[in-house]
C-alpha cells in the first residue's frame, strides 16, 4: 500500500508502523514486517471481552522462561487505525537476546468507541497481565517497561499515571502528552487534499474494531482522520469531548497534567519538523517532568518529520540505540 503523493502524512499515519519498524531498527530497509521470531515463541490471548469483541494480546516470550521481565507495546494510529501484529524488529531482538517477554496489544478503535472505553481497555490488559502474567506467562509484574509510537506513545505516556501498580519505566515514539491542545483541534494545512464528508464518514462507524489489518480498511480509515485533521475535529471525533466548550474535561486523559513525582521514568524520542505530532508536545512532558523531578530524557533529531522520516540516520540509529538501552537498564537494574 503505497502513500498518497499529495500527502505526507499518509506515510505517517497508514505506514506509521512500517516507520517505526524501519526507524527503530537504526537504519534498516522500510519493509513492513510482521513480528515474528524463531527463538521466541507466539501466543494469542482475549484479554478482554465487550458483547461480541474480542481484544487480544499477543504474547512473545522464551520457551520455558518464568519469571521474566516485561516489554509492553501499544501501537500507534491516531487512535483509529492500527494493530497488536506489527511490533518494531529491534524491540523483538532485545526481548530475545534478554530473554524478556514482550506483549502487543489491540485495543478497540475510533470513531465507534471514544476515548474513555480505549483508556479502559489498557487498564483492563494490564489488570490481565498483572493477574494471568505470572502463572500463564511467566512474566514478573514488578518488572514492566511499556513502549509505543504516536497514539501509542501517548497511551504509554498515559499508563504512567493511570495503571497501578505503575510501569517501571516508559519509552514514547513521537508521542504527545496532551490531547486538548490547540494543535488537536487546528485545521491542519498538512494532511492532504481535501477529503468530501461523505467520503470520509463512509469509511468508519460500520462495526467496532479492535485492528486494521485489513489494508483497504485501514487506508479508507486513514482517509477519515486526514478529514478530521484538515477540518480541526479530531480530538472531539475520538474523545466523544468538546475540550473548547468544557475545559478540563479531557485532563485527566492527558499525561502532562497528571504527572507527578512518583510517574515512572520516561525516554522520549521526536523528531523537531514534525508536522503530524508537534515537537513540542514532548518538549512540554519534558518540561513537566523536570518540575517534578521525574528522570527522563528527551531524544530530539533535528529536521526530522513524523516518524523520524527526513532526520539524520546516524541521530536516528544513536536515538534508537539509545530506547533500546534504557528499557535494558530499567528491567534488568537492582
Amino acid at each position: 500500500m503505497q502513500p498518497c503523493d499529495s500527502c505526507p502524512c499518509v506515510w505517517g499515519i497508514l505506514l506509521s508502523l512500517c516507520l517505526l519498524t524501519s526507524t527503530v531498527a537504526a537504519g534498516a530497509d522500510h519493509e513492513c514486517t510482521h513480528a515474528s521470531d524463531k527463538s521466541l515463541v507466539k501466543t494469542t490471548h482475549v484479554y478482554k471481552t465487550v458483547g461480541d469483541v474480542k481484544i487480544e494480546a499477543d504474547v512473545y516470550r522464551p520457551e520455558g522462561a518464568e519469571k521474566r521481565p516485561l516489554v509492553v507495546w501499544i501501537h500507534g494510529g491516531a487512535l483509529i487505525v492500527g494493530s497488536r501484529t506489527h511490533v518494531p524488529n529491534q524491540i523483538l531482538e532485545l526481548c530475545t537476546r534478554e530473554r524478556f517477554i514482550l506483549a502487543s496489544l489491540d485495543y478497540r478503535l475510533a470513531p465507534e468507541v471514544k476515548l474513555p472505553e480505549i483508556v479502559g481497555d489498557i487498564q483492563d490488559a494490564f489488570r490481565w497481565l498483572h493477574a494471568d502474567g505470572p502463572m500463564l506467562l511467566g512474566a514478573d509484574p514488578q518488572r514492566v517497561v511499556v513502549a509505543g509510537g504516536s497514539a501509542g506513545g501517548f497511551l504509554t505516556m498515559l499508563s504512567g499515571a493511570i495503571v497501578k501498580p505503575r510501569p517501571t519505566a516508559l519509552v514514547a515514539y513521537w508521542g504527545y502528552g496532551d490531547i486538548d491542545g490547540e494543535w488537536t483541534r487546528a485545521k491542519s494545512t498538512h494532511h492532504g487534499t481535501p477529503i468530501p464528508h461523505a467520503e470520509a464518514l463512509a469509511a468508519v462507524g460500520k462495526r467496532i474494531l479492535t485492528n486494521t489489518n485489513d489494508p483497504a480498511e485501514g487506508k479508507a480509515r486513514g482517509g477519515y482522520y486526514r478529514y478530521l485533521r484538515q477540518t480541526g475535529a479530531w480530538s472531539l471525533g475520538v474523545t466523544g469531548i468538546d475540550a473548547a466548550k468544557e475545559p478540563g474535561r479531557l485532563d485527566v486523559f492527558c499525561p502532562v497534567k497528571q504527572i507527578t513525582s512518583d510517574y515512572p521514568p520516561l525516554l522520549m524520542i521526536h523528531g523537531t519538523e514534525d508536522t503530524d505530532v508537534p515537537y513540542a508536545c514532548s518538549a512540554d512532558m519534558a518540561r513537566e517532568l523536570t518540575r517534578h523531578g521525574v528522570k527522563h530524557e528527551l531524544l530530539s533529531i533535528p529536521g526530522a518529520e513524523h516518524g523520524l522520516r527526513d532526520g539524520d540516520p546516524r541521530n536516528v540509529a544513536e536515538a534508537n540505540l539509545r530506547a533500546l538501552e534504557f528499557i535494558r537498564e530499567q528491567l534488568t537494574k537492582n
